[in-house]
């Protein structure tokens, strides 16, 4: 397990500093010194990955199911990759949640990525259709601190993936929880 890095938890004045904003400090320090939390090494840059993933998969899939539970009434199908190895020397883990009207409009599903490209400095979170968030993730706390930010990417895709086909392919507004799609 990591130590955690150290970062502000409270302003001068006491206040807490959001987790987000640690998150953002923490990421521009790694471009500051060329590290990420501490790590110089890509090999060494790749097990702190290992572990950010090991750390994020619980929220993710928690960020996920709410989705599912209150949007797609539990008709949803959560894929987990775990980390993988691209072709190009990447590593990559990935969050998908499916369900039928999502398919049946041929959309791509809602998505929570990690990923660590071969060029890159240090790693990333993304969405299918929401780019780029800094991924810091040094401790647990630091991946609690990460759950709102996935559900806003998760929200964010979800909100993109309508534009890409409507607003049927959400089950809460065209069906009931115990009925058949409404006309």
């Amino acid at each position: 397990m990591m130590e955690d890095a150290p970062h502000p938890v409270s302003t001068s004045d006491g206040e807490p500093v959001p987790g987000n904003v640690t998150g953002l400090l923490r990421h521009f320090t790694d471009l500051r010194d060329r590290t990420h939390g501490g790590a110089v090494s890509r090999g060494d840059k790749e097990e702190r990955f290992a572990t950010e993933v090991e750390l994020l998969s619980p929220l993710a899939v928690q960020a996920l199911q709410e989705l599912d539970t209150h949007l797609l009434l539990e008709s949803g199908t959560l894929e987990e990759t775990g980390l993988r190895r691209s072709a190009d020397g990447g590593v990559s883990a990935a969050w998908e949640l499916s369900w039928p009207e999502q398919r049946g409009a041929g959309i791509a599903p809602i998505g929570l990525y990690a990923f660590y490209g071969a060029g890159f400095h240090h790693p990333h979170l993304r969405g299918g259709t929401v780019h780029d968030w800094p991924l810091n993730v040094f401790s647990v706390q630091d991946s609690r601190d990460q759950l709102p930010i996935l559900r806003a990417i998760a929200t964010a895709d979800l909100h993109n993936l309508v534009f890409q086909a409507d607003f049927r392919i959400i089950p809460a507004v065209t069906r009931t929880a115990a009925g058949p799609a409404r006309s």
